[in-house]
């Protein structure tokens, strides 16, 4: 048996990076948002899609009514290029009044 101390010394970079997070940068990445289906949501949602990734398409916005037609859910593909963008985009859309969830 092997005994590898607890602090081995610190990781490299790259190693850290990876450590901090499984997805591959850059990478398409779907966010869902759901708020109230009222005029100028989707426009809303793309004008912020669009601050963090300035290629977005808002045509590529796919949109589902809930069942009783009083909220609207959106699937946002972006080009995610880092953690900080992400985060940075997820706290954008869940400040906005209109929205109710982001996952």
């Amino acid at each position: 048996m092997t005994f590898i101390p607890a602090d081995s010394g610190p990781l490299p970079n790259e190693a850290v990076a990876r450590k901090d997070s499984l997805i591959e940068y850059p990478s398409r990445f779907p966010i869902k948002v759901m708020g109230l289906r009222v005029e100028g949501f989707v426009p809303a949602m793309a004008e912020i899609a669009r601050r963090f990734d300035p290629g977005f398409d808002a045509s590529s916005i796919e949109q589902r009514e809930s069942s009783g037609g009083k909220y609207l859910g959106l699937t946002l593909t972006i080009t995610a290029t880092s953690r900080e963008q992400l985060d940075d985009l997820y706290g954008a859309l869940t400040s906005h009044p209109m929205v109710k969830v982001v996952l």
